[in-house]
């Protein structure tokens, strides 16, 4: 809303929302994050709270409520397996968050192309790492998103992925969802 892009920490939610049942590396949920950002007041920058550190740090929760950025009201829930729906969140409202199956030797070393994995799940209990959707395209008539996934910039294309749309593969339009900012 301000014109100027301010890096978010991912960490301050890996840090800080155990209480809303979110448990870091090892499981949670986006809406549950943005319930811990609207209660919470914002989300710290990571110029504030640190970079992502990919873990805990060592248990502490050390966010400078004055500091906190980005506000929300709420979120919405993008409708499940609708690619369109998703294409024109991302469009309308920028950066959409998703749930992915991440679970394959084939996305662990992804490095470039678009990304398509056969025995990929797409139903809401295949789904086991949290990205953002930033883009769509189409690459030799292939459609695809653009995913930023959070395994720092030495992960695939940059820290990025072009995801096949073919069949929904690995689920990014079966749980999207975008904060309302205040």
């Amino acid at each position: 809303q301000t014109g100027v892009l301010t890096p978010l920490s991912q960490q301050v939610l890996i840090d800080c929302s155990w209480g809303f049942g979110n448990y870091a590396c090892d499981g949670g949920e986006e809406w549950r994050a943005y319930e811990w950002i609207k209660k919470h007041g914002g989300i710290a920058s990571t110029e504030s709270y640190g970079t992502y550190l990919g873990q805990v740090r060592n248990g502490l929760c050390h966010y400078n409520q004055s500091e906190m950025l980005a506000k929300i009201t709420g979120y919405v829930n993008v409708t499940s397996g609708n690619i369109t729906a998703v294409k024109t969140a991302i469009y309308k409202h920028g950066p959409v968050a998703v749930s992915i199956d991440a679970s394959h030797k084939t996305f662990s070393f992804y490095s470039n192309g678009i990304y398509y994995e056969p025995k990929c799940g797409n139903q809401p209990g295949t789904l086991d790492h949290a990205v953002l959707a930033v883009g769509y395209g189409v690459l030799q008539g292939e459609t695809y998103w653009l995913i930023k996934n959070s395994w720092s910039t030495y992960w695939g294309n940059d820290g990025y992925i072009l995801m096949a749309m073919k069949d929904n593969n690995c689920g990014v339009a079966t749980e999207a969802t975008y904060p309302i900012l205040a």
